[in-house]
């Protein structure tokens, strides 16, 4: 295991002669990124949002049909009806499994306070409308996940600009679960699907290091021993 913050950073011993290279800034923006779950109340500017989902559709995507949609949320009132509509589900759910009520009062009220305390909420869809149609199953299922992972992708450009903006966020896999619920409550076109959402805001705290598994651990190389040089 390594944790991000003991990381050796080469580049910064050359700190003294100029600015960074770009892709020293590159390196520090990807390292530096959190899951950050606690915002400062300040609304980011208009500006950035969009300038982040510019950056957002720079991503490849399955047969470039950029099946990814976006919905922007700031005002209190629109997060909090969102964040009460999908409670009430959650709390539905866990009902039905038997979980502890206060496990999931907690739960609930947990899940409002990160939608409704982030200044903006990034909702990431997938539409289909353009997509290839198959007649089986199997086909169809992974034409859907193409589009999906073009989606997460999107999702990940937003991410990596929004840290190098100064912003911090964190992503949310809570619509997955109730989608149609989501497209319901904030009156969707019926094909786009949401598949996360971002919270968005100027960091209240740095977040927690996050730790990885070695490159050892999940990497098989094919060709080469890991100590190989390239030629």
């Amino acid at each position: 295991m390594y944790r991000t913050d003991t990381l050796e950073r080469p580049w910064q011993d050359h700190a003294d002669v100029g600015e960074a290279s770009p892709d020293a800034r590159f390196t520090d923006v990807v390292l530096n990124r959190r899951s950050v779950r606690r915002y400062l109340p300040e609304q980011p500017p208009l500006a950035t949002i969009n300038r982040l989902l510019e950056m957002a559709v720079t991503a490849p995507s399955a047969h470039n049909r950029q099946p990814w949609r976006f919905v922007v949320i700031r005002s209190y009132q629109e997060k909090a009806r969102l964040a009460k509509a999908m409670g009430d589900k959650l709390e539905r759910d866990r009902m039905a499994d038997n979980d502890d009520p206060v496990d999931i009062k907690n739960d609930v009220a947990r899940s409002f306070a990160r939608i409704t305390g982030a200044p903006t909420l990034i909702l990431l869809c997938v539409t289909m409308a353009e997509m290839d149609s198959y007649r089986d199953a199997d086909r169809s299922r992974h034409e859907f996940c193409m589009a999906t992972q073009s989606v997460a992708m999107a999702g990940q450009n937003i991410m990596l600009a929004a840290q190098a903006s100064g912003l911090s966020s964190c992503w949310m896999c809570a619509p997955m679960f109730c989608p149609t619920l989501v497209q319901t409550t904030l009156n969707l076109p019926e094909d786009w699907v949401p598949q996360g959402m971002l919270t968005v805001g100027y960091p209240a705290n740095t977040g927690k290091p996050f730790v990885r598994k070695p490159i050892q651990d999940v990497v098989v190389y094919l060709d080469e021993a890991p100590h190989a040089t390239s030629q």
